[in-house]
């Protein structure tokens, strides 16, 4: 019985732990400053491996920040993608 819930509560934690990784941050949260745009610094906040280059090439508008659209694109996007 032991080994059952052990077994039970070690698969609980590890697909736990994968969806929090699928869960894209959201936007809101991430606008620390509600500005109503997302910058480079609050961005790398919740994706740490984004680049500047990534953050430049989704910024359609080049003014700087992300909308919330642009930051969907970015947040869905694999990690080891460059953009």
């Amino acid at each position: 019985m032991k080994k059952i819930v052990l077994s039970s509560l070690v698969v609980l934690g590890l697909s736990t732990a994968a969806f929090a990784q699928a869960a894209a941050p959201d936007f809101a949260t991430v606008d620390a400053d509600a500005s109503g745009g997302v910058s480079l610094a609050e961005a790398q906040v919740a994706l740490p491996d984004l680049t500047e280059e990534a953050f430049t090439a989704a910024d359609l508008d080049a003014n700087g920040e992300l909308s919330a659209e642009e930051f969907a694109t970015v947040a869905a996007a694999p990690a080891t993608s460059a953009m």
